[in-house]
């Protein structure tokens, strides 16, 4: 089993910018890759980012340039770092973990379906 705990939401001004923080605890050995994904209510789950064990990240296309996915050298943290926030951005966000392989030299897909941890979420607004 893994844990995961997100942080580092908030609200902001538009123009500004967050990292959001996923702490793993439990058998993390057991995973392949993170996500990060966010849901804003009546709207499916948008995948928005993924890292997998050897640090080969997907960044959703129409987030690409705004958002960065990162993990810590344990691998038991990763991170979302988010510029350039518009309110289209508001929505919850959850980190989440799969136990599929990770695939060398292949980008991690960000499908739900995917994955089997899931954190409870950290809200982010975002104020015109």
């Amino acid at each position: 089993q893994v844990q995961l705990v997100e942080s580092g939401g908030g609200s902001v001004q538009s123009g500004g910018s967050l990292r959001l923080t996923c702490l793993m605890t439990g058998v993390i050995d057991s995973v392949g890759y993170w996500g990060w994904f966010r849901q804003v209510p009546g709207k499916e789950r948008e995948g928005v980012a993924a890292i997998d064990y050897n640090g080969e990240t997907t960044i959703a296309d129409s987030l690409k340039g705004r958002f960065t996915v990162s993990q810590s050298y344990a691998k038991d943290t990763i991170y979302l770092q988010i510029e350039n926030l518009a309110p289209e951005d508001t929505a919850m966000y959850y980190c989440a973990a799969s136990s599929l392989a990770s695939m060398p030299g292949i980008n991690p897909p960000i499908l739900a379906s995917d994955f089997h941890f899931w954190g409870q979420g950290t809200q982010v607004t975002v104020s015109s």
